[in-house]
């Protein structure tokens, strides 16, 4: 089944299936109005993807959702006073009436960006040893602004934060590019040419790029989901083969239109239209297969179920999957990482 959701963000079509990160089957045991708006908030902050395998229906985020109203009874605790003495430098202007002392509860409640035994608040208006005390408490604040859901935006800063992703090597040698030859951001991408979740992070993409070309170094590297893609595989190998000839790019346009089939007599004809020598291209395509299985294997060692999956710098992305999320994380690395 696939729904529709509009979403404010640039008035995009956001398309979610079956196999999401997310769940909005929600049980019928509670509902409210912030119950139901943090339901319909979860995948603005969360994206989507396309996963290889089955997973079990709900991954943290309906979780995350019960936890959040599971404070709100009328049995809950009396809640702590909460500092709302506002940091210098940090602009919450844009937070309404419930979202300000949201953003101010979480400042005092998280812990240190830094590991130490003291909260974000203190780490930013006391530490300065702690470098990425101010970019923490922009991250915090952008997701405040944009969903204002408690557990959601815990539970990313935790991921960032608390439980950091083990470094992975790839081998990157043989992958596509773009951005920067000497670029200290590199950015690896696994996707799949069929998934309707990789074309919408793809406009994502082609802005991280337009505003930090000189900054971070793209590589693409090939996840077809065959499984529920047959056809990916050609396209990826479409890819490979027109790169070879200095037309990655256009190639990848092509394979990432509306629309856009990708079977073998499909992509001949997307070479046809970008000029390729069609001798050359014919026979790259058919030598790709064995690159798109080497990109298969290596995602897979490196705990790739689903697309699109990003690393960053050799640890896996684990924010929402936006372009300001991203630059957010490129600018703390660049600062913290001199």
């Amino acid at each position: 089944m696939t729904q529709d959701v509009k979403t404010a963000r640039r008035g995009a079509r956001l398309e979610t299936t079956d196999l999401v990160h997310y769940n909005l089957a929600v049980s019928n045991v509670r509902i409210s109005g912030h119950f139901v708006l943090a339901v319909l908030c979860a995948p603005l902050l969360m994206g989507g993807a396309c996963e290889k395998k089955n997973k079990p229906t709900d991954t943290g985020a309906v979780a995350a959702l019960d936890n959040a109203h599971a404070g709100s009874g009328s049995g809950a605790a009396a809640a702590e006073p909460v500092d709302t003495t506002p940091l210098t430098g940090i602009d919450v202007s844009k937070l309404d009436g419930e979202r300000s002392p949201l953003f101010y509860k979480l400042l005092g409640s998280l812990k240190s960006p830094c590991g130490k035994a003291h909260s974000l608040r203190t780490s930013f208006t006391s530490d300065t040893s702690c470098k990425r005390a101010p970019f923490a408490v922009r991250y915090v604040l952008a997701m405040v602004e944009e969903v204002g859901v408690e557990q959601l935006v815990r539970d990313e800063y935790a991921k960032k934060y608390e439980k950091p992703a083990q470094p992975v090597k790839l081998d990157v040698s043989r992958a596509p590019r773009a951005g920067a030859d000497d670029a200290r951001i590199k950015l690896v991408e696994f996707y799949d040419y069929e998934c309707p979740h990789c074309q919408s992070f793809k406009l994502e993409m082609e802005q991280l790029l337009a505003d930090r070309s000189t900054q971070i170094g793209v590589y693409f590297m090939m996840f077809p989901i065959e499984s529920a893609h047959p056809l990916a595989r050609s396209a990826a190998q479409a890819a490979l083969a027109a790169g070879q000839q200095g037309k990655f790019s256009q190639m990848h346009d092509k394979l990432f239109e509306p629309k856009a089939a990708h079977s073998r007599e499909d992509v001949m004809g997307y070479a046809k239209a970008i000029g390729l020598d069609m001798a050359r291209f014919e026979k790259a395509y058919e030598e790709a297969s064995a690159q798109v299985t080497s990109d298969l294997k290596q995602g897979e060692a490196a705990g790739v179920n689903s697309t699109p999956t990003v690393f960053f710098n050799d640890h896996r992305y684990e924010g929402p999957p936006y372009a300001r999320y991203i630059a957010m994380w490129i600018d703390e690395e660049l600062a913290v990482n001199r």
